[in-house]
């Protein structure tokens, strides 16, 4: 029996803050340590943290990753345990994603990363270069400051494992276990029992599934123990690492972390035994039919032993059931977390949102409400970091902190309803009643008067007052008068953000929070720098399907009841009159549904699709309930549109990334601004299919009788 005590971890790193980052790194070694394990790996990057980006361009990056590493060498973080730690190496005229394997306060190998993350929200090519001599290792010269300090002056780099006196151990980097021919398939075959896999993985909905069959899938035939250590929370982006650290074994999954934490270090174990990776391995065939021809891979040998022999004191770790959250769930969780990050490393004393009653603000309003009960819950914990962050935030005097979620909201949330004549009673009550139940600090602010002031002033310059449509106007003064008060909310609440906590004689500033959807964004149903235009958005790229699914969770898990009276009320701007036979709806101002968006947002952008072959996808799919011609017509208002205003995802608030068809500009979807929105080619190829579809019909029986 080969026993073998393992500890992977979530780690809150924050990109370019190396003292931070150092602190969770030791504070886990220590966790690593007193747990009696033997192998210890952090997530990818770790130690720069993942997020840098062009920072990684910069040498003094690269030489704080080397200082930081001569910390943990020179003293005791790396005795009687293998470490595997991420950062960036420069070799040559060459800058590599590596992970750098210490044990003893030696350096016993570099491995590079070999496949980079490139598409989405990713562009590691931009910073670093792959590894593409597979055959084998070179001497990699270390630097003067780590090779006197640790008397070592080169070290193995590149492809391959360790093999140590009782088994071998590979490094696995994140993307490297999605792509078709992974690594460990031939480690496998080369008798590596232990897999690390290193990883900055954002959240998503609905993705931990796909990442954690990846795991089960890579040791479920082959046999192996998979170790999984991911980042866990803001990385100063848009992006939330959502950790869900884990060990797999044999295919089980025996141990595994949280996927949304307030904690800056979480560290998970499991106790297995090895001989069982080789018993599976030996009684299949075809694993040793392929295994005698196998290519070979390069290793190092490191003179040590990691396992133990047979021993009662704890038990071998039994394969668990995956914790999976629901997608309302990660809605609020994943956005409550990436606030409280933001928050508290921004400097920030708390959060303004205007608050108009109808799902989207509600949606935001009952997310921050959610960070407010994780907070309190984690002090209720005993997290003293927590704690001295909401000391610190909330303003609390001495010996006082934070131990009820609607107080602590009091003091970190402005909520404000900006109420025209055109808003109704509905709305500013459930707005009302939404903040008490949070706890925020409610204003009811009418800006009519602000409204008729600028009104006058153009009318002064102009001699002309515009009227709404309703009341005879044209298109243009219909949308003027409605981005007039949309601009107004906007810049009415970054004054309340800057001024309130001034007015209450509290320090600091408040931050303004944003509440557009990733439909409305996609269709451009949003007035540039209005009160869309925010400081952050945690629900930027979640689709109004799923936050109305979210909607009638927190009426019931988090409390908030009357959410379930906002998510029933249609969607509305408020922005025109309210008569007798006429109210302003959404869905009818897009001239089309969130559902019908949802569908096209994915067909646009996961699916590739433009507008012919989007046509075609939908003649298939809806061909049941519509024409030919209805669906070429929506298809073509649909890229009209989305290409009319396209221009406004170049100024779109920075959003919390939760959503794969997301049309945010400035990192994950990019395209053109400006547009031909005739869309000449295209739309004549959809009139032409339209006409060879209509043309090839067969006549129904009996259809010259009707």
């Amino acid at each position: 029996m080969r026993l073998l005590k393992v500890a992977t971890c979530n780690l809150n790193q924050w990109a370019m803050d190396f003292d931070c980052n150092l602190k969770n790194i030791k504070d886990s070694i220590s966790k690593a340590k007193a747990a009696g394990a033997a192998i210890r790996l952090g997530p990818e990057l770790e130690i720069t943290g993942y997020g840098c980006e062009d920072h990684f361009l910069e040498l003094d990056t690269i030489n704080h990753g080397w200082e930081c590493l001569k910390e943990l060498l020179l003293e005791d973080w790396t005795d009687g345990m293998l470490c595997s730690f991420g950062m960036p190496i420069f070799r040559g005229s060459e800058r590599y994603n590596c992970q750098v394997l210490c044990m003893n306060r030696k350096i016993i190998m570099i491995r590079p990363k070999m496949w980079l993350a490139n598409d989405g929200n990713y562009r590691e090519l931009r910073w670093f270069t792959t590894w593409k001599q597979k055959d084998k290792m070179v001497d990699f010269e270390l630097p003067l400051l780590i090779a006197d300090a640790i008397s070592q002056e080169t070290v193995p780099f590149g492809y391959g494992y360790i093999k140590f006196k009782d088994t071998a151990v590979a490094a696995e980097i994140c993307e490297e276990l999605f792509v078709p021919v992974p690594p460990h398939a031939e480690l496998a075959l080369n008798g590596v029992e232990v897999f690390m896999n290193a990883s900055g993985s954002h959240h998503q909905l609905r993705k931990l599934d796909v990442r954690m069959h990846a795991f089960k899938g890579a040791t479920h035939i082959r046999g192996g123990l998979y170790m999984y250590s991911n980042q866990q929370g803001c990385d100063g982006g848009r992006l939330y690492y959502d950790g869900c650290c884990c060990v797999v074994m044999n295919g089980d999954v025996v141990a595994q972390g949280s996927q949304f934490s307030l904690k800056d270090v979480e560290v998970v174990f499991a106790q297995v035994d090895l001989d069982a990776i080789c018993s599976l391995r030996c009684c299949t065939s075809s694993s040793q039919e392929q295994a005698s021809c196998k290519p070979v891979v390069p290793f190092v040998k490191a003179p040590y032993k990691l396992c133990q022999s047979f021993h009662l004191e704890e038990p071998i770790s039994c394969p668990l059931e995956i914790r999976y959250h629901k997608p309302e769930e990660e809605i609020a969780f994943g956005p409550a977390c990436w606030l409280w990050d933001y928050l508290r490393r921004s400097g920030a004393s708390g959060f303004l949102l205007p608050l108009s009653g109808g799902a989207d603000s509600s949606s935001v309003a009952a997310i921050v409400g959610c960070m407010c009960q994780l907070v309190v819950k984690e002090i209720h914990n005993g997290d003293e970091r927590i704690k001295a962050d909401a000391k610190r935030i909330g303003q609390y005097p001495d010996g006082q902190f934070p131990t009820d979620s609607k107080e602590f909201a009091k003091r970190i949330l402005y909520t404000v309803f900006m109420g025209t004549e055109n808003s109704s009673e509905d709305t500013r009550s459930r707005a009302k009643i939404l903040a008490d139940e949070i706890g925020s600090w409610h204003l009811d602010v009418c800006i009519d008067g602000v409204i008729s002031a600028l009104l006058t002033l153009f009318q002064t310059l102009t001699g002309k007052r515009p009227r709404y449509k309703v009341d005879g106007g044209s298109n243009a003064e219909n949308l003027g008068l409605q981005n007039i008060q949309a601009r107004i909310r906007m810049v009415l609440a970054f004054m309340l953000a800057s001024l309130m906590p001034w007015v209450h004689n509290k320090a600091g500033f408040y931050l303004v929070l944003g509440s557009s959807n990733v439909d409305e964004a996609l269709r451009g149903y949003l007035t540039k720098y209005d009160c869309s235009s925010a400081d952050i958005n945690p629900i930027g790229s979640i689709s109004k399907m799923d936050l109305r699914a979210f909607l009638r969770w927190a009426a019931v898990h988090l409390g908030y009841s009357s959410l379930a009276e906002v998510e029933a009320a249609p969607p509305t701007a408020e922005l025109e009159p309210i008569r007798s036979n006429y109210t302003q709806l959404d869905e009818v101002d897009m001239g089309m549904t969130y559902e019908e968006l949802s569908v096209y947002g994915r067909l646009r952008k996961i699916h590739m699709c433009g507008p012919v072959s989007m046509f075609m996808r939908l003649c298939l799919e809806w061909g049941s309930k519509l024409t030919p011609s209805e669906i070429g017509e929506k298809v073509k208002y649909f890229f009209k549109y989305y290409s009319i205003n396209r221009h406004k995802m170049t100024v779109l608030t920075p959003s919390y990334h939760a959503e794969s068809y997301s049309p945010e500009d400035n990192r994950f979807d990019l395209r053109q601004f400006l547009y031909n929105a005739r869309w000449p080619f295209q739309f004549r190829k959809i009139d032409e299919l339209v006409k060879e579809v209509n043309g090839n019909k067969v006549p129904q029986k009996g259809s010259d009788d009707r």
